[in-house]
């Protein structure tokens, strides 16, 4: 009843608020920014309240750590299926690729393909053990065999940076949406976005942040049809009309149609793909999702299900990107005074909505990328909430005995540090591509998570040295190249040059973090190492057969 009332008090300050807004909204900033649009804010409000509504239903649902991390293991596969897809298919996949492929043509394409060719490897080598394996957070199936301590040390670490540099992109994506339909300035679009995305976690857990990602995939996948449609629609339905009209009005001519414009050498073009495939199989958000069905078998059908809708976007989102330069690159009405686009080249979806479905189509799709930023940022800070509370609170510092009530309460207070840092970083990073800085994730996750997870489930020779030292190398060097990169190093930090030439460290990290868990594993001649070595039997029967793994009764 208290977490009800707490919901109705917070639905009405968000209501409140959103008033608020849309009176202020005409007298803030100049002509850069649109005129209020009445239909999406409309719309935005209706999703708005249909989700705390959600979010309150989900808190009655929500009594114990179990339920606010898995949603008590009760998804089944197609709604799990869904919800990955929702989780998925971010601000990043919706509003950057489409920018990119906008901006650059054929080289936005790299996104979408790295983005979906990960599926594969986590449906053969990652579902069914991570299901059989594991509870709440990957950091269970990483140390299953190991010494608790320092692999959850290690994975809270690798989450946590990871959540950071994903949560970056969706906060940019937030505000500079809001900011060119509301007119509101930027960063309190980004403030607003974070105190919505903290009720939904704080309240509701996983079973709300579950079906708020649902709603989100169904009308994502709804929308982008439609867009991707009335575009083909206006050349007889024939990608080849559009792209030839595409390389006629574009700037940059029939150079649109083959690589080279953004990734510019081959190193960095082999190290992105990396980053994007591998990265998929080591994001904690979307690890964190086959802990919430109740068998194996549900967890692989997850995956079927998720890897269709996915691909299917992709496909979408490049008609989308190309349809945006014939329709809107070539129309002075969704530009400001010095040529550039409205609301920056991360609009270029939205206003494609606007020139194929009018004001209401736009203002449709402007709630639908709303509820994209939404979904997926409450999946991120539930993956770092649980990496805090769980991983580091109940096993780390109380050694497994740690109450259920204690664990949620260390998990809400995460949650609320986690959402200001958030809306910090997402004022400071105001000038990105979203698709790019979710890249700088991906290459992050596929450096640290992946080589560790995939190393102690498959190789019997891996210790809790290894794991950790070999962990903690990727995960040091693909941040430090990272930040001595373009992206950091000098267009946040303005540094004159980059130190790092290349797109994406994550050639060289994957390999620092793979040959650091060997190397240290097989010069581990310590009582631990035997340790480790000797569980791998018993692991890999849990893994692959699931006998003593836990159903959705165990959690």
């Amino acid at each position: 009843m208290m977490a009800g009332a707490r919901t109705s008090s917070l639905l009405a300050f968000v209501l409140l608020a959103a008033s608020g807004i849309a009176y202020a909204a005409p007298d803030m900033g100049q002509a850069v920014r649109q005129p209020t649009n009445w239909t999406a804010i409309s719309m935005f409000a209706l999703f708005v309240v249909g989700t705390l509504f959600i979010t309150k239903w989900a808190a009655a649902k929500t009594k114990s750590a179990s339920d606010f991390y898995t949603a008590g293991g009760g998804i089944t596969g197609f709604q799990n299926g869904l919800a990955i897809a929702g989780d998925f298919m971010s601000a990043a996949s919706f509003l950057g690729i489409s920018a990119a492929v906008f901006l650059d043509g054929y080289d936005g394409l790299i996104y979408a393909i790295g983005f979906l060719v990960g599926w594969p490897v986590i449906t053969f080598l990652m579902a069914e053990r991570l299901r059989n394996l594991g509870r709440f957070t990957f950091a269970d199936v990483a140390s299953y065999r190991f010494a608790q301590k320092p692999i959850r040390v290690f994975a809270a670490s690798g989450t946590l940076v990871v959540v950071a540099f994903y949560l970056i992109a969706q906060m940019v994506g937030a505000g500079q949406l809001i900011k060119l339909l509301f007119g509101l300035e930027y960063w309190i679009a980004v403030v607003l976005v974070g105190i919505l995305m903290m009720v939904y976690v704080l309240f509701g857990g996983m079973t709300a942040t579950t079906w708020v990602q649902i709603i989100k995939a169904v009308l994502l996948l709804s929308g982008a049809s439609f867009m991707a449609f009335s575009v083909l629609a206006q050349y007889n339905f024939s990608p080849a009309k559009l792209f030839q009209t595409a390389t006629e009005v574009h700037a940059k001519g029939t150079a649109i149609m083959g690589p080279g414009s953004f990734i510019k050498d081959p190193i960095s073009a082999i190290s992105f793909g990396m980053a994007l495939m591998f990265g998929t199989a080591g994001l904690p958000h979307i690890l964190m999702r086959f802990f919430t069905v109740p068998s194996a078998k549900e967890a692989r059908k997850s995956v079927l299900w998720a890897t269709t809708w996915i691909g299917y976007f992709y496909i979408l989102t490049f008609i989308i990107g190309f349809g945006a330069i014939v329709l809107v690159g070539t129309n002075p009405a969704f530009k400001d005074a010095a040529g550039a686009l409205l609301g920056g080249n991360n609009m270029a979806a939205v206003h494609l909505a606007k020139a194929v479905g009018g004001d209401v189509f736009l203002g449709f799709i402007s709630a639908v990328a709303f509820a994209t930023i939404l979904a997926v940022v409450a999946g991120l800070t539930l993956s770092g909430a649980s990496a805090v509370s769980h991983d580091l609170y109940a096993t780390v510092f109380k050694k497994g005995n740690a109450t259920s009530e204690n664990e949620l309460r260390v998990s809400k207070i995460t949650t609320i540090g986690l959402g200001i840092v958030a809306v910090v970083l997402g004022i400071a990073f105001e000038k990105q591509n979203v698709a790019f800085m979710v890249s700088l994730a991906f290459a992050i996750a596929a450096s640290a998570n992946f080589p560790v997870l995939f190393m102690s489930v498959l190789w019997k020779d891996c210790t809790t040295r290894g794991a950790t030292i070999g962990g903690f190398l990727g995960l040091a060097t693909a941040v430090g190249l990272t930040i001595v990169s373009k992206s950091v190093w000098v267009d946040v930090l303005h540094h004159p040059a980059a130190i790092f030439p290349y797109a994406s460290p994550a050639i060289f990290s994957m390999a620092v973090g793979f040959i650091g868990i060997w190397l240290f594993s097989i010069t581990d001649k310590g009582p631990r190492a035997r340790i480790d070595r000797a569980g791998f039997e018993a692991q890999q029967v849990r893994a692959e057969t699931g006998i003593g793994a836990a159903g959705a009764s165990g959690h």
